[in-house]
């Protein structure tokens, strides 16, 4: 037995103990009540970092850096849904470096656990990723990850993305306090993003207001037509990031697009290009009067494969220049680089308004053109009236003067100068009846300029090929190349492509006509069996005479890929 004091002993050894747990347990909640103070404070200083932000793409980095910090994850990111709501359009991480990116592979689209918040937006918090159902497994090189904590962000009412977090640091779990958290900071994420892109929203459309503003201006102050299409086309290319920016405008008669004007990547290619309207993306855009889209134009089927100008570009878009109602003007394309995003409808339906607007400027300018035109025709026609009515008349009645007088001049050296002076006075009432037909004289009035010729020609040609030759035009075709050698450039392109038909069993030609003040060249290619040493050649000399007779050449070579190229150039008559 013990002594009679050990009961009095631990029963004062019992209040000690109970107090030490007593201020164990107070000093815990201190602490937790501290770092709910401190979380608490975290939590606002991300949520005023992220509201801070007006650049989307900051925006997002700065929401996935503050889940990582705020749950204390070691990887987060998050993961922006495209319009459809089916995959993941772009994926914004923290935690993993450029160099573990690049042998990972391309960005996940959204299947897996990542596709299952985006079936099922709500939030998902897990012990371990690869016991969940949905589970897809990670592709190579990709770091181990077990713990996951997902929540969606919504921007008014509309689910934008989801933040993923994985792997808690210290080997912990994801707790609730962790997912309350983070759907708090979800929430402040909606509303930082929708903020960022209403602030987008209206720079990007002040863009377009200026970009209007100069188009506008360019043509009421009496920029040339040239001058003002690569302003559209080189504004819509800047504001849109695209790569590549063509203007095409309809041929007269001949069911066909010319390309106008082509700025960026491989931009000569396109550089004077004839369009089908009916087969092509452009055409489409055009005989519709409304946009076409195109998720990858290197591999769409209305894009004629020759000559091939699309290496390297992806989505693209064509829009026409107008409307249906006031008549389409003609397409703008717009095409960027491969893995670039498509063309939203938002995109679509804004450079669809800028590429209106264009066209009723150019309607305007276009009208203010014809008034001036009308005013110099006007006073043309008042200038040819006098010269007949009031100049002709007195020319013609001081002669008739001058004979009369001639009878009663008897000196033989004073009669003949008369009479030289008469004769002087009928070559000037001729030159000023010649002066009077040029002012009153509709040049090309009948619409035959040597453009619509050639793509008729082209056109006409097709059924005996077995196929479309491709047809490309650069300089000032219709105003630099006189009436008699576009008569020439019309027959040797006849008989070239006749030739090809009857002769090269091609399955390509291309026609390629040039003019500028110096000369007028027409190449014509064919990827057939060539030229027979054996062969008539009546028709190959006949055109190079039509060359020689007008002080220029012809020329045939073989390319490296075979079939024959005709090369028929003569000089530009100078004024």
């Amino acid at each position: 037995m013990g002594s009679p004091e050990e009961p009095e002993a631990v029963r004062i050894r019992l209040p000690h103990l109970r107090l030490d747990e007593l201020l164990e347990e107070l000093q815990a909640r201190l602490d937790a009540a501290r770092g709910t103070r401190d979380r608490v404070h975290s939590l606002l200083e991300a949520v005023l970092s992220v509201g801070r932000e007006l650049d989307l793409e900051q925006a997002l980095y700065s929401i996935v850096e503050a889940a990582a910090t705020l749950v204390d994850a070691e990887y987060a990111a998050l993961g922006v849904i495209d319009p459809d709501g089916r995959r993941l359009s772009a994926f914004h991480t923290v935690g993993v470096t450029e160099e573990q990116i690049a042998r990972i592979g391309p960005f996940p689209e959204g299947h897996g656990i990542l596709g299952e918040l985006i079936r099922h937006p709500e939030s998902l918090r897990l012990t371990k990723i690869s016991e969940h159902p949905a589970s897809y497994g990670f592709p190579p090189n990709h770091p181990p990850m077990n713990t996951f904590l997902g929540v969606p962000i919504r921007v008014r009412d509309q689910v934008f993305g989801n933040l993923y977090l994985t792997e808690k640091r210290g080997g912990a779990q994801f707790e609730e306090e962790d997912e309350s958290v983070l759907s708090t900071l979800a929430v402040a994420a909606g509303v930082a993003i929708d903020n960022a892109r209403l602030y987008e929203q209206s720079r990007l459309r002040e863009r377009w207001l200026r970009a209007n503003a100069e188009v506008t201006h360019s043509l009421m102050s009496g920029g040339g037509r040239t001058e003002v299409l690569g302003q559209i086309a080189e504004r819509a290319g800047e504001i849109t990031g695209s790569a590549l920016s063509v203007v095409a405008s309809p041929m007269e008669d001949t069911g066909s697009l010319a390309v106008e004007i082509a700025v960026g990547l491989d931009a000569k290619a396109h550089q004077g290009l004839v369009l089908p309207v009916d087969t092509t993306l452009m055409g489409l855009a055009f005989s519709a009067a409304a946009p076409a889209v195109s998720t990858d134009v290197s591999h769409d089927d209305r894009i004629s494969p020759e000559p091939p100008r699309f290496q390297g570009l992806g989505p693209a878009v064509a829009v026409p220049i107008g409307t249906g109602e006031g008549g389409v003007r003609g397409v703008l394309l717009l095409a960027r680089n491969i893995g670039g995003p498509e063309f939203s409808p938002t995109e679509t339906e804004t450079l669809q308004a800028f590429a209106a607007q264009a066209a009723v400027a150019m309607e305007l300018a276009e009208r203010r053109q014809v008034a001036e035109e009308v005013a110099v025709l006007k006073d043309r026609d008042r200038i040819a009236r006098d010269l007949h009515d009031l100049a002709i008349q007195r020319l013609f009645a001081t002669g008739m003067t001058l004979q009369s007088a001639g009878r009663f001049i008897e000196h033989p050296e004073a009669s003949e100068r008369v009479v030289r002076a008469v004769d002087d006075l009928d070559e000037t009432i001729k030159i000023i009846r010649s002066t009077i037909f040029g002012l009153r004289s509709r040049e090309g009035a009948d619409g035959s300029g040597l453009r619509a010729r050639v793509v008729r020609i082209a056109g006409e040609a097709a059924p005996v090929l077995g196929f479309a030759p491709s047809v490309r035009l650069e300089g000032l075709v219709d105003t630099d190349v006189p009436r008699e050698i576009a008569e020439h450039v019309v027959a040797v392109l006849s008989e070239a492509l006749t030739n090809i038909a009857r002769h090269a069993q091609a399955g390509r030609a291309d026609v390629v006509l040039t003019a500028d003040s110096r000369q007028v060249r027409l190449t014509v290619t064919d990827n057939g069996t060539g030229i027979s040493p054996d062969g008539r050649r009546s028709g190959l000399r006949n055109m190079a005479e039509r060359a020689e007779q007008l002080g220029g050449e012809m020329e045939l070579s073989s390319p490296a890929d075979g079939g024959t190229s005709l090369t028929w150039w003569v000089p530009t008559p100078t004024a």
